[in-house]
């Protein structure tokens, strides 16, 4: 098989001109990482951990140290992973202290019997890995400082839940086995509550992957999300028949008319083809495939260049 990978860095609602490069060229670099891995002959997993590790890095994302805040100024991150080889799959939720979250689901995927820990469980069995901690601050950014302050002083005229708050990083790779994967990362929502998790760790939410069928991976409302298993919902379409960009607009297309939510989702098929959709303003992606990269943020909006 000709490997593919597919990136996102969350659905916007909008992202300023001085940030749009910034996001551009991290999701650019996450997308390059993930399809050397798989150019080097690295697995569909090895691939996609690498590429979100990539943007759990980079402070422009909601991930790792770009996280928002919850209520008590404090970051709490939520990750999962699957390999569709064997359905293995591995999530953590309400993390803290751990620069890559991404890399902690992949151990509870392959070095325990079960699919998710959470919170101080999460914690001990990081701190078993030899997983190092991160000072809390450190994964605390000026900008999410102050996007915690500004949603508690518009606490008295919020918009909907639905229609902000949409950022998480994911990826889905295709390897030269016909394996497919996916992981995704995410620190929630600003000014969460103490403990919320949303789609994210959740399998079938935050993201599926099947040989038989593909791999997705989610951005959006989280509570939307959970509510209509986006992830495998729209790979249920994909089981039925549909084309990936079919499945994803039914899907997102049910769970905007259903709970007025909105979100993204990036699609591998067993095939190779790929599709990225959404109903957000934007959504920051990039695709590698025959070494070319294809990428953009706005709708209607594509860019391809050559990879070396």
């Amino acid at each position: 098989m000709n490997p593919v990978i597919v990136v996102h860095g969350g659905g916007a609602s909008n992202i300023s001109k001085d940030r749009k490069e910034r996001v551009r060229q991290g999701i650019i670099r996450a997308a390059t990482e993930g399809y050397k891995i798989l150019k080097d002959g690295g697995s569909a997993v090895d691939a996609v951990e690498g590429a979100v590790s990539v943007l759990e890095d980079d402070p422009e994302f909601n991930a790792g140290c770009g996280s928002v805040l919850n209520v008590n100024g404090d970051v709490e991150m939520d990750a999962s992973i699957m390999n569709g080889k064997d359905l293995s799959a591995g999530a953590v939720s309400a993390v803290q202290g751990i620069a890559n979250p991404i890399k902690l689901a992949r151990l509870v995927m392959e070095k325990t019997t079960h699919c998710f820990l959470t919170d101080q469980g999460a914690a001990k069995f990081a701190t078993a890995m030899g997983i190092p901690t991160v000072p809390k601050e450190q994964l605390v950014t000026e900008r999410n400082i102050k996007r915690l302050e500004k949603e508690k002083h518009e606490k008295g005229a919020p918009k909907p839940d639905c229609e902000k708050n949409l950022g998480t990083v994911g990826a889905v790779a295709l390897d030269r086995n016909g394996n497919v994967a996916y992981a995704t990362s995410t620190g929630g929502i600003v000014n969460k509550m103490v403990g919320r998790v949303g789609d994210t760790p959740c399998i079938g939410s935050g993201g599926y992957a099947d040989n038989d069928i593909g791999a997705i991976s989610t951005t959006g409302h989280g509570e939307s999300i959970l509510k209509v298993n986006l992830a495998r919902l729209t790979l249920f379409h994909v089981e039925q028949g549909k084309t990936l960009e079919e499945a994803a607009d039914m899907s997102l297309g049910y769970m905007k008319s259903k709970l007025k939510g909105l979100g993204g989702v990036i699609l591998v098929s067993k095939a190779g083809d790929w599709a990225v959709k959404w109903t957000s303003a934007s959504m920051p992606w990039a695709a590698a495939k025959d070494c070319q990269l294809h990428s953009g943020i706005d709708l209607d909006e594509t860019n391809v260049t050559d990879l070396p």
